[in-house]
């Protein structure tokens, strides 16, 4: 079983949430009477399914505040499950706990609709601030995982960018420069927004920077396509155009 024994203050603790009704998907028995008897200890309600059938039945009837989902599970494996539930509208948010926990696998729980990914072994404490994380979260919009202007993408997930399907590279300021362009769409963004919030400048310090890293980025999205999708405009600042 791959759990950390928890320290005896992981047990004394008091909930720093209100009281969450949580649904553990798990087939290992011991690990989750483990799991749960810590949420009971934390002032929280779990319920256990042993399966990934028996898990997808009770999560679809939408009475959970928070979902803990094993990834490898008898019947129906837990991304499956996760799938699913999304599919059909149920949007309980969903911490994935499992073995598998390099890069590759975390993207591939996140992009089924998982909200957040702990590997095995964990600590109890990091688990529970994650759950009544999620908890508080649960009543906010989903999070963005992909953002779009006319026919250029950019998925924030594998922090990639495609124009009409076609990959673009651009260097880590790049990128960032193009997420807050592309995420205020069709609105102009002056010189001083993005000294704020692409460089933390909270002064123009009378540098080209913005105008170098400007001219780069539109070598890279618009060179080559008939309709420029970065914009200048005069006396004002920049735009993405939006359609």
């Amino acid at each position: 079983m791959q759990l950390r024994e928890p320290d005896s203050s992981v047990w004394t603790a008091k909930p720093t949430t209100q009281p969450m009704r949580i649904l553990v998907i798990e087939d290992d028995r011991e690990a989750a009477s483990w799991l749960i008897k810590g949420l009971a200890e934390s002032g929280h309600v779990a319920d256990h399914a042993v399966d990934g059938e028996q898990g997808l039945n009770m999560a679809s009837e939408g009475l959970h505040d928070v979902l803990i989902v094993d990834r490898l599970l008898p019947k129906l494996d837990g991304l499956s499950i996760i799938r699913k539930l999304r599919e059909d509208g149920v949007k309980t948010p969903v911490l994935i706990l499992s073995a598998l926990a390099d890069v590759d696998e975390r993207v591939k729980g996140l992009r089924a609709g998982g909200d957040d990914y702990l590997g095995k072994p964990y600590a109890f404490s990091e688990l529970l601030a994650r759950v009544e994380n999620l908890g508080r979260r649960s009543g906010e919009a989903p999070l963005e995982t992909r953002l779009k202007a006319a026919d250029l993408e950019i998925d924030l997930l594998t922090r990639t960018v495609t124009r009409g399907g076609k990959p673009i590279v651009l260097q880590p300021r790049e990128f960032k420069l193009l997420e807050y362009l592309v995420r205020n769409a069709g609105h102009i963004v002056t010189r001083t927004m993005l000294l704020e919030n692409v460089w933390d400048y909270h002064f123009d310090p009378q540098t080209n920077v913005i105008d170098v890293h400007v001219s780069r980025l539109r070598s890279k999205i618009d060179k080559g396509y008939d309709e420029p999708i970065l914009q200048t405009v005069r006396g004002a600042g920049y735009m993405i155009r939006d359609s």
